[in-house]
């Protein structure tokens, strides 16, 4: 097999203009509506959003790796890295680095990309980790880099990236053609284009023995928040982690050409289909902080807690509706005192109930 990066071509990536008219438009048209909902709301209001919709895509982003974080630390730390009053938990150092990453994404997102800022970056990822034996600099080991799957004594090798001797020349590489593609560079190009590149180009080099997808998710979202002139807080990670499949078969695909029509199609696809989700994610946070304000001081223990796991769930809520059942779980109340809050929380607004008896199920009441 030859690879991407072993053809005369590379890194010169070539793609079809005429499949991609109208892709930055819709993207463009997007985050106008997504900043017209934002600035509307107060100053907390603003920072608890913001907070959710990082924290979201820090934990998606991390179990696209098969990493599963705890969300309430992970909030912790982000208030923290944002200066905002927060507990005095003691924080994971898993949470801590993706944290301290999406949030210097966030605030230094016009800053041009540097060897400086993806070490340092590595370093908040692999905090902790013993191991590894490059952190916070580019893998030197001897052995091939490679994606590999399957049983050891038979792997199927998906991707094998440039050896560690020729990566801080590839990076050297990337990273001047990142900052001049930017939109004060010498070379600008179409937003959506720019990011999906820049995420295939670097996930080619692989240039850390591990984070490379954490990082190359990150830079994808720097390369679009630049275009866009505001940090986007687009749901990129939770798209993708939904179909993780098409995410890694379309990557190994535009591993082997250096044509990328089509994994820059299916890039603008996933990215859009991020944006949207996250407007409805964004409306849907707007209408807990609404509902929450009209019924502060009217809620028991109980009742809190089970809102507030319903609405960790988003949008899509429960599957199938809470039950009573699933009430008693999560609370460990009584069966006569779970029928008593439910009922109360239909007669105060909070949740809608549709079904009878054993099929009753409860739903949150976001149009009160």
């Amino acid at each position: 097999m030859v690879w991407n990066w072993q053809q005369a071509d590379w890194p010169h990536f070539s793609y079809e203009k005429l499949p991609l008219v109208g892709y930055d438009n819709r993207l463009l048209l997007g985050a106008g509506l997504l900043f017209g909902a934002f600035k509307h709301l107060d100053h907390e209001e603003k920072n608890l959003l913001t907070i959710e919709l990082i924290s979201n895509e820090a934990l998606k982003t991390s179990e696209i790796e098969g990493e599963y974080l705890d969300r309430d630390s992970l909030q912790s730390s982000i208030r923290r890295q944002l200066g905002l009053v927060s507990d005095n938990r003691k924080i994971p150092p898993a949470e801590q680095g993706i944290a301290q990453v999406m949030v210097d994404l966030y605030q230094s997102f016009k800053s041009p990309l540097s060897h400086t800022t993806l070490f340092n970056w590595h370093t908040m990822l692999t905090n902790s980790r013993r191991d590894l034996n490059d952190i916070g600099r580019y893998r030197t080991h001897k052995e091939p880099m490679q994606i590999v799957s399957g049983p050891i004594y038979s792997p199927r090798i998906h991707y094998e990236a440039p050896s560690s001797v020729q990566v801080i020349a590839e990076m050297d590489s990337f990273i001047d053609w990142f900052n001049a593609t930017a939109p004060d560079g010498n070379s600008p190009l179409p937003a959506l284009v720019r990011s999906g590149i820049a995420h295939l180009y670097f996930e080619s080099i692989h240039p850390f023995e591990d984070g490379n997808g954490r990082i190359g998710r990150a830079i994808a979202e720097k390369a679009l928040a630049q275009c866009l002139g505001q940090p986007t807080l687009i749901a990129i990670a939770h798209t993708i982690e939904r179909n993780k499949k098409a995410y890694y078969t379309a990557l190994e695909q535009a591993n082997k050409s250096n044509e990328i029509t089509t994994w820059l199609i299916y890039f603008a696809d996933t990215v859009l289909s991020a944006q949207s989700y996250t407007q409805v994610r964004l409306e849907f946070l707007i209408n807990k902080a609404k509902l929450y304000d009209r019924l502060r001081g009217q809620l028991n223990v109980r009742q809190e807690k089970v809102l507030s796991r319903m609405f960790r769930e988003g949008p899509e809520g429960f599957k199938g509706g809470l039950s009573a059942e699933k009430y008693l779980s999560i609370t460990g109340t009584t069966r006569p005192t779970a029928t008593r809050d439910l009922q109360d929380l239909v007669m105060k607004g909070a949740l809608l109930r549709t079904g009878e008896r054993k099929h009753t199920r409860y739903y949150l009441n976001l149009e009160s």
